[in-house]
């Protein structure tokens, strides 16, 4: 997507959010500074003092870059490098690492004569900007949102930040640039960028389809000397970035105001009654600075009003005032204002278990009747704690709560992309796919980066909980290899955590921090994160690892605050397993008390590999369907994982003669895992914290581990999770061949009808059983047993499950493919049945335009794996948001289901059908 369109999307959100930031006289307002010039500093000869003024001439071409941009997106966007996205064409771009330069060649190319490695030196970004005559005098604050790895910043003349101050990758900089700034005059701005202290080795590149285990990190992890993306060296899911991510990779913002600024507000919401919900404090801190010569007195106005829903506001002011060049902090809460105190609050809940319910607060500091300051954000109302319980005396399951009630948590990690390119429209459409998944909850991995203010948000309005990892990972920090020394600069480390802290803890979507993935940081970092963690936030728990590996010293404390180990596990597994495997391990408890880390290899659908793999054309010394490409974008990864899951798709389901039908039987083995791996946690709902994948998304074109794609296509196993972790949920037991129902609601259910048919692979009816079932509130119960049905059959069996409400409406489908020897073979023959698709409905909700449609079999064959496409000029619109994809109908069944996507030119669109048993269909969109 282009950045000029994301830049006017925030512009327009900035203004909506906060409309008394307006261009006047005296007004308070926050620019976005976005087009720069980019050289490297080998071919720059200028100071930086030079560089920003008007004085500055040099005979050099400066590239032209939209910032967010780092060093080698600014060059790929000028085709200075080709996309390194894209087929092999990451071996085409040198790396930050002499040695593997040498090694691969790849110094021939450099763009920059007579310097091998590009990104040795620093570069430049160099721009100007206009500030009107009518502020003079008034305060600014130039705002880097985050750089990488060090930088220095001059301003008309005069250096303003050195890069000793402003270092790592994830602390936001505020610059006082009062002094500086030129009122009715064209201003100049410089920032050189150094690249990160230590490159880091990369492993050996994977560079062909079966290659050998990738080494995490580097062969010794010293990236982890950094306090960096600690992936942008190469994980066994991307290659290495070739510039670690140099550059300015968040946006720059130049703050205007008044001399009384507002600075770090800190809200926290209590639920004192809980159980009750019914009433509700907030409480407010914040500081008031006054960087002018002369005392100022004013007030503070507070305004509270509803975000996401309709009702009052709450508006009051406090006398403030202030002594010149000094700063006081502000506390405000129930006991100073009454107003604080609410009644009948709509609360934040997590997707699937409610509204996630925002509130807008705003702030203005008036001195006199001037507004000095303006500052606003979103807020939820909710409340989140965890509790640790021994199971079998053994292991520990750690529980975790939103507003007083359990959430069983279902998500996955979230990985950064490989260039950090992403934006707000990216991120929201990437937190609305896993709103649309039913899953309740996104990681950030350790060894990637703390999301902009951007995801949060989006988040923060899907009821997406967020589990934060900091920057710490076992194949770094020694665990498994580096050092517990690093990274080297301690005080750099916890300058950007500190910063972190402040930036995102008044998200209602944060339910959690992490000391780091699959290992602690050393004594001096791990306490400056437990101890800063409580003093700044004090709201939400900390656990030292997102592993069970991670064993802390006897002496040290643990979890704040019941000072007790993590009581979550990684450790997968991350090969594909048979359904009944899952089922064993959840039956077995031990490390699936919590499990936080599993997942499959999980194949893309067949139209969307020609953008993955531009070259599909099978290496014949390789299996189907396999080339070297293949392996670059992944199929190496993983110790052979890959190479099983292939396997066993052949033996379940037969050579693949063509590289579709490889394709499909692959998305058959994606559904069966992925509703394997939530269903058996599901069956043990009560005694088990959560089930999360490694991993939800891919940092690039990729063919493993993943739900949905780079290009933000889901595959099969995408819906067959949404379909696994929905509300209320009728599935079949492959432990004990018990239909079961999966009440995840806090809600009773009651009179409901459990259906069951089984069919054989000639679509034969053999069975049809129902029964009533009334549910508590999140609770699991088994309604009736098919092994009877099941263990006479012969062949592959189908069952198709329906679980209707009281009033007769169906609320959960399901459907299974069984097989005693797991021979599936049979299917490769099926009868052919055809899908009908009819449009109900188009409407425009917000951003997104909404189809809903209805799918009907008319003949008497089963429809099986049924996926429906909304299609514009041949292509499948992506991001596409389907409520339910790659069903099955059964003989004369009709199924509505819903589609939306994000407002756009679809002026060819239509429908295209396709299915394992059917031909495909087209239908246009009326």
């Amino acid at each position: 997507m282009k950045r000029e369109a994301t830049q006017f999307l925030f512009l327009i959100l900035f203004l909506f959010a906060a409309p008394a930031l307006q261009a006047q006289n005296g007004a308070v307002k926050q620019k976005q500074i976005t087009n720069f010039q980019l050289q490297s500093s080998a071919v720059i000869n200028a100071s930086g003092e030079t560089l920003s003024t008007s004085s500055y001439q040099e005979n050099v071409y400066w590239f032209p870059v939209k910032v967010p941009s780092t060093v080698l997106t600014g060059l790929v966007a000028n085709n200075v490098y080709p996309d390194p996205y894209q087929g092999m064409n990451n071996m085409y771009i040198p790396d930050a690492s002499d040695s593997f330069n040498k090694e691969y060649n790849l110094e021939q190319y450099s763009f920059l004569p007579n310097n091998p490695n590009p990104w040795k030196k620093p570069y430049w970004y160099r721009t100007s900007f206009n500030v009107p005559s009518n502020d003079n005098g008034r305060h600014f604050q130039l705002i880097f949102k985050g750089i990488n790895y060090r930088a220095a910043v001059w301003v008309n003349g005069k250096q303003v930040a050195d890069s000793t101050d402003m270092v790592g990758m994830f602390a936001e900089y505020s610059l006082d640039v009062s002094k500086e700034i030129k009122a009715g005059a064209e201003n100049y701005l410089a920032v050189k960028i150094y690249p990160l202290d230590f490159p880091g080795t990369p492993a050996p590149e994977q560079l062909k389809a079966m290659g050998p285990f990738f080494a995490n990190g580097g062969p010794t992890g010293d990236i982890g000397k950094n306090v960096t993306m600690l992936c942008s060296v190469g994980w066994d899911w991307m290659p290495p970035t070739r510039d670690r991510n140099m550059g300015i990779w968040q946006p720059v913002y130049l703050r205007t105001s008044g001399t009384v600024t507002i600075s770090r507000p800190h809200l926290v919401t209590t639920l004192p009654a809980l159980p009750d919900t019914t009433v509700a404090d907030i409480s407010l801190k914040l500081h008031l600075s006054n960087h002018g010569s002369s005392n100022e007195k004013g007030k503070l106005n507070v305004t509270i009003t509803p975000e996401s829903f309709s009702g009052s506001s709450i508006e009051f002011s406090k006398e403030i005032a202030l002594n010149a060049n000094s700063s006081t902090k502000v506390e405000l809460n129930p006991e100073n204002e009454k107003s604080l105190h609410i009644t009948n609050p709509h609360l934040w809940w997590p997707n699937g278990h409610g509204a996630p319910n925002l509130y807008r607060i705003r702030l203005q500091y008036l001195a006199g009747n001037t507004v000095s300051d303006d500052t606003t954000f979103v807020f939820g109302i909710r409340t989140v704690s965890s509790k640790a319980t021994e199971v079998k005396g053994k292991f520990l399951r750690r529980d975790f709560y939103v507003n007083g009630k359990r959430v069983n948590l279902v998500g996955g990690a979230w990985v950064p992309d490989m260039m950090v390119n992403r934006d707000s429209l990216r991120y929201d459409n990437e937190l609305r796919l896993c709103q649309n998944a039913n899953i309740n909850l996104v990681r950030i991995w350790g060894g990637g980066i703390t999301p902009p203010d951007q995801f949060f948000n989006a988040a923060d309005r899907y009821g997406l909980l967020v589990w934060s990892d900091f920057w710490v990972t076992g194949d770094t920090q020694g665990e498994f290899k580096g050092s517990p020394d690093w990274p080297l600069e301690g005080n750099v480390f916890i300058k950007n955590m500190t910063s972190t802290i402040l930036r995102i803890r008044n998200h209602p979507s944060l339910l959690l921090w992490t000391g780091g993935n699959e290992g602690h940081a050393r004594k001096e970092l791990y306490y400056a994160m437990r101890d800063s963690i409580i003093k700044l936030d004090g709201t939400r728990p900390f656990i030292p690892s997102s592993s069970g590996f991670a064993k802390l010293p006897a002496d040290w404390k643990a979890s704040w605050p019941d000072n007790k180990q993590s009581g979550v596990y990684s450790g997968g597994p991350y090969a594909w397993q048979s359904p009944k495997q899952y089922y064993k391990l959840a039956n077995n408890a031990k490390d699936w008390v919590f499990k936080d880390e599993t997942g499959i290899p999980s194949q893309p659908p067949y139209n969307i590999l020609p953008k993955i793999i531009p070259d599909l054309v099978w290496d014949k010394t390789l299996p189907f369907p396999l080339n070297n490409t293949w392996g670059y974008h992944d199929a190496a990864s993983g110790n052979g994982k890959y190479d099983l899951y292939y396997k066993d798709m052949v033996k379940r389901f037969g050579e693949p003669k063509s590289m579709k039908g490889f394709s499909e039987k692959m998305q058959l083995m994606n559904a069966m895992g992925y509703q394997g791996i939530f269903e058996a946690a599901g069956s043990k709902l009560s005694d088990n914290g959560g089930v999360m994948l490694w991993k939800l998304n891919a940092a690039l074109p990729s063919v493993i581990w993943q739900v949905y794609d780079w290009y933000l296509m889901p595959n099969a196993g995408y819906y067959f999770m949404q379909n696994a972790v929905e509300p209320v949920h009728v599935q079949y037991d492959q432990d004990n061949a018990s239909v079961t129902v999966v009440n995840r609601s806090y809600s009773p259910e009651k009179n409901l009808v459990a259906e069951a048919d089984v069919y054989n692979v000639h679509s034969k009816l053999i069975s049809s059983e129902s029964k009533k079932v009334s549910m508590d509130a999140a609770s699991v119960k088994k309604v009736y047993s098919l092994s009877k049905v099941l263990d006479k059959a012969d062949g592959v069996s189908f069952v198709i499950l329906r679980l209707k409400d009281e009033s007769g409406k169906v609320i959960s489908h399901n459907s299974y493919w069984l097989s005693a020897n797991d021979d599936f073979t049979s299917m490769n023959a099926m009868d052919k049945a055809q899908v009908e698709l009819k449009v109900v409905n188009k409407n425009k909700e917000g951003s997104h335009t909404k189809w809903t449609v209805e799918l009907t079999n008319p003949s008497a064959k089963l429809a099986f794996f049924v996926r429906p496409m909304l299609m514009n000029r041949g292509e499948e619109v992506l991001p596409s948001l389907w409520s339910s994809s790659y069903f099955t109908l059964k003989p004369g069944e009709s199924r509505t289901v819903t589609v939306s996507t994000p407002v756009q030119k679809l002026d060819k669109s239509g429908f295209r059908v396709e299915g394992w048993n059917i031909e495909p269909m087209c239908r246009p969109n009326k």
